[in-house]
Order: C-alpha cells, then structure tokens, then sequence
C-alpha cells in the first residue's frame, strides 16, 4: 500500500509541477500515476474478497521422517486474481497462483498438492493457509487468511528392528503358539477368560463355556499379567533433545517388538499403571501416540514402577544415563533388567546386548543394588526371556 500511495503522490506532485509551469506534456504522466496509485489497491481488494483457501490433510497422524499430502483448493471471484501467492505451513515456500488464477488464461479454481515431513516427533499446530494477493507492480497486496480452524497433527516416533548382539540375548524365547512366557507354578488365582491356546492343561479349560457354545476357553491367572516383559519410560535429566528422542524410539521399538512376539506392557513417565500391549496389537496406537507427547527435563515425574512385576523381565528406557536406578527395578527376586540409554552418554555400564534406535541395552544383576545405589553392571546373567 506505500508503494501505491508514494506512486499516486508523485503523480499529484508531477500535475503541480505541470500547473505551475504550465507544462502540458507533464498532465498525462501526473495523470496516469494519480489512476495507477489509487487503482492498484482498489483492483487487489476487489480481486481479493471473493477469494477462498482451504486445507484438507490426508491424515492427522504421520510418523518422523514419512511424508504427509495435504491439499488446498483456491478459489477466486469474477475479477480473477492479478498476482497471487499461496504460503502455508507445510510448503517450503511461497506457491505462486498467478497463472492458474488469472482473469484471462486461469481458471475459478486451483489445487495445491503439498507433501511435507517431519523429522521429529511432537504435536504440531498448523494455522490456516494464507493467499497473498498483489497487482503485477507489486504496488498493494491484500493478505487473505484460510478457512477454517487451526489443524493439528501428531508426528509419532518411528520404530526399527530391534539388533540384537547376542542369539536370545534379552529376548523371550517363542514357542510354537505365540506365547512368550510359560504360567509360574505358584499362579493359581483366577483372572479371567482368553480363548484356548494349545498346550494348555485340561485342568484350566473351562468347560461351562464350552457347553454354553462359546467356544474353548481357558482360565487366565492372575500370574499372567507379571509375566509379559514390560517396558519403562524415564525421560528425566538435562539430556539433549537428540537424546530424548532416541529413547523414546527405542522404548516404541521395543514395545512393537515384545508386543509382536507374546505381548508386553509399557509404563510412561508418571503413570502409575502399565498399559498392557497384545499380540494383535490392541492398545498400540494409544500408546505410540502418548510415546509422540512424552516430555523431558528435571522436573519431569518418573514412572511409578511398584511391585506388580516381580516375575517380568524389565527394559528400563532412560533418556540421561540414571545415577540411581529406582530400588524397586532392582529389588531381590525381581527377572532380569536390561537398561536401555543413548549412545554417547558416558561410559557405558558393560557390553551391549542389543542396539536400536540411536540406543544399546545393557543386562543388569537383578539380584539388588550396591550400597551407593549405582546399578551394578554385568553381561547377561542368563539367556532368558526378555
């Protein structure tokens, strides 16, 4: 809008200028810079007000480092659209719309195909596409916000295969059903129902389902639950963010792992209750996107781990490399624990049994911690179910 107005005060100045000397050729110039001055910004506004832009995401869900397709359709009045630009959020820079927009050559309407990435994990507030409209002088410009509310997308942590160093190091061994971890002797009170499994004792079907016609079931004991791995979340520390957001890939890599291979469950930082993951992979999305929101820093709350898992495996995931591991990680007759940290913080607390993500595990004695509360490190005590 400057520009206009400088241009249409010079033309005011240059028709003084013809008066005062009484110079006719100067009227026409003085003239024709008066009409492009006030012109311009009454074409742009006039163009500009019918216009209409709009976003639709593909999805409002996207893991780091996969691409998300938006699309945003452009509408335009009668008067077509001198010079437009579209800017948005997900586009690396300005689209320009003049062609396809114009009064003469374009059409009512343009759509803009748009692929972005993400290369970290987080929620993302995306506001409105914005239609920048201008004359071909660049002399005024009108700003036209989209419709619609602010979108928001969820950029999840992406997963990888779980490289382990060792054969069964850490990992549960499978059996031909699916199942990771056999019942301890001692589970004896009653939890449920699941369907039939094949292997099971004669003794744990149960037989009034089976005359109802709901099938083969089998009792679930209340033991079944401490026997499914479970995977801890510490996004406590001064760690870099890198840090950070290596360990949460790593705990999302190790949780579709155990899932896929028997079923496991997963604490978050401040959460007083693990959230079970099956075979099937109910539960998984829930939990991918609470692992996208976890947040670091010292005053972040830790996983309340209590003594419900006495007979599980542990993969403790910490995003600083912990100078206390929790007492109840390690506390006598617990399974085995394998600490799970970035690469690079510090020394490492033994050899590695598995790497992914940017992290490695470590197997700890699970037989208590030392008096000054440093887990005590050690290769795998056994190649045991993980």
């Amino acid at each position: 809008m400057r520009r206009a107005l400088a241009v249409a005060a010079g033309g005011v100045l240059l028709t003084l200028v013809a008066l005062t000397f009484d110079s006719a050729p100067l009227f026409v110039p003085g003239v024709a810079f008066i009409a492009i001055g006030l012109g311009a910004p009454l074409w742009v506004r006039l163009s500009a007000g019918p216009a209409v832009a709009t976003r639709r995401l593909q999805d409002d869900r996207v893991v780091e480092g996969e691409p998300l397709e938006a699309m945003v359709d452009i509408r335009r009045g009668v008067l077509g659209l001198p010079g437009a630009e579209l800017r948005d959020p997900l586009a690396p820079g300005a689209v320009p719309l003049s062609v396809p927009l114009s009064l003469i050559r374009g059409g009512r309407a343009a759509h803009v195909r748009i692929v972005a990435r993400f290369s970290r994990r987080g929620l993302r507030r995306l506001e409105p596409p914005t239609l920048i409209v201008r004359d071909p002088l660049d002399l005024a410009s009108a700003s036209i916000a989209g419709t619609g509310p602010p979108q928001e997308v969820l950029v999840l942590p992406r997963t990888e295969r779980v490289r382990w160093r060792a054969r069964h190091a850490g990992r549960a061994p499978q059996h031909s059903t699916g199942n990771s971890y056999t019942e301890p002797m001692a589970a004896v009170d009653v939890d449920g129902l699941r369907p039939y499994r094949p292997g099971t004792p004669a003794s744990r079907i149960h037989w009034p389902a089976l005359a109802r016609g709901a099938g083969l079931l089998e009792r679930r004991l209340e033991a079944d639950r401490d026997t499914r791995p479970l995977v801890v979340v510490d996004a406590r520390g001064s760690a870099p963010q890198t840090a950070l957001d290596a360990a949460v890939r790593a705990a999302a890599s190790l949780v579709l792992e155990l899932a896929r291979t028997g079923g496991c469950r997963v604490l978050l930082p401040g959460e007083r209750r693990a959230t079970a993951i099956e075979p099937n992979l109910i539960g998984w999305p829930q939990v991918h996107a609470r692992l996208a929101l976890v947040e670091g820093g010292p005053d972040t709350r830790p996983p309340l781990l209590d003594g419900t898992a006495r007979l599980a495996t542990v993969f403790y995931v910490a995003a600083n490399s912990p100078e206390r591991v929790p007492a109840p990680v390690l506390a006598p007759g617990r399974g085995e624990v394998v600490l799970v940290l970035p690469n690079g913080l510090g020394k490492p607390p033994g050899n590695a049994i598995f790497e992914v993500s940017g992290c490695s595990g470590f197997a700890l004695r699970a037989v208590g911690a030392p008096r000054d509360g440093r887990p005590a490190a050690s290769g795998p005590r056994r190649r045991s179910a993980a």
